[in-house]
């Protein structure tokens, strides 16, 4: 009866309404070829079209690449990988063991790379050490900022009761930290007209995530400095590239394993470098200046983004970060007793 119903409904309106009839059905054409102009833009970006070639930033013609948090996980990655691509680099962290570290072994697989290294505590509002920083990265062609430094919460823990000085650090670290570094680079690029700027990003910035929301919210921050920087500097020829990315085995992540939803740092890495310019998964968004490039990543950011009611994708993460803490609560509790 439904049916029939609605078939008399569409009959009256087409005899009776042909000019909105006709307006209704060009609005449905046009929004299902949309959707499919979009998907294939996704799918192509992420599984066939090239980025762009990193020579165009200096890669092999003496430029150097800066990698904050480059003493392990994704920003070692980075080092190393940029150096392979040509780059010479500057790593930045504050364990200096860790930086001579990895500084001897890209000197050591990569003859003809020059290396030099940086310590900074980002935790801090030093003024001296960003002076410091700064004076380091003076008079050197920086082709690439890898703003990769960031830290996390211990556990997913509500906002009320999350310490004081976790919150501190996480704003100082992912938002001041970022600030200070790109600002002092940033002259030099566009001096140069010249550069590609990398910020490592999260799914958390994109979906507001419950009991980890300090951490949430400077990742969002990340997610538009990148948009309103990118717009910025594209009369310099400079890229500024929003990473959103999920889950990476990492000690942040504290995940051990990769899977097919969880990478290396290598292999995202890789993943990264190699479509620097395309969107991929966050195509469809249109989020400007956001690359979603790890191919499973590509597909659940597009998969998000087409679903949308965000609110139960918030819902969703605040009963998983639930579960995390009554795990890692329990583990603890384990430690505690073995002792």
């Amino acid at each position: 009866m439904d049916i029939l119903a609605a078939q008399k409904f569409a009959h009256s309106l087409v005899s009776e309404k042909p000019v909105l009839s006709a307006l209704l059905l060009a609005l449905g054409t046009l929004s299902l070829a949309r959707l499919v102009f979009q998907t294939l833009s996704v799918l192509c970006q992420t599984f066939i079209l090239p980025g762009a070639n990193l020579s165009k930033f200096g890669a092999r013609k003496g430029a150097w690449a800066v990698v904050t948090g480059a003493s392990d996980g994704i920003g070692k990655e980075f080092s190393f990988q940029l150096a392979k691509a040509g780059f010479n680099v500057l790593l930045v962290a504050r364990n200096k063991a860790l930086l001579d570290s990895t500084a001897f072994e890209i000197q050591n697989m990569y003859s003809g790379t020059s290396t030099r290294v940086h310590t900074i505590d980002f935790s801090n509002h030093d003024e001296d050490a960003y002076n410091g920083f700064k004076a380091a990265v003076e008079g050197l062609d920086i082709g690439v900022l890898v703003n990769n430094v960031g830290k996390s919460h211990t556990m997913p823990t509500y906002f009320a009761d999350t310490p004081e000085d976790e919150i501190n650090d996480i704003a100082t670290i992912n938002v001041h930290a970022t600030l200070r570094v790109t600002r002092a680079v940033l002259p030099g690029m566009v001096q140069r007209k010249r550069g590609l700027i990398l910020n490592i990003g999260s799914f958390s910035g994109a979906v507001p995530s419950p009991m980890l929301a300090t951490y949430s919210g400077t990742k969002a921050f990340l997610s538009t400095f990148s948009s309103a920087l990118g717009e910025e500097l594209g009369q310099h020829n400079i890229v500024v590239e929003h990473l959103n990315t999920y889950f990476v085995v990492s000690k942040m992540s504290k995940i051990r394993r990769a899977s097919v939803m969880v990478p290396t740092p290598g292999v995202y890495v890789r993943s990264v470098l190699s479509k620097i310019g395309l969107g991929c998964g966050a195509s469809y968004s249109g989020r400007p200046n956001t690359s979603t490039p790890y191919w499973t990543h590509a597909m659940l950011d597009y998969g998000m983004t087409v679903i949308g009611m965000p609110s139960v994708f918030i819902r969703y993460t605040h009963e998983l970060h639930r579960s995390i803490r009554k795990r890692a609560l329990a583990k603890a509790a384990r430690e505690e007793k073995g002792k």
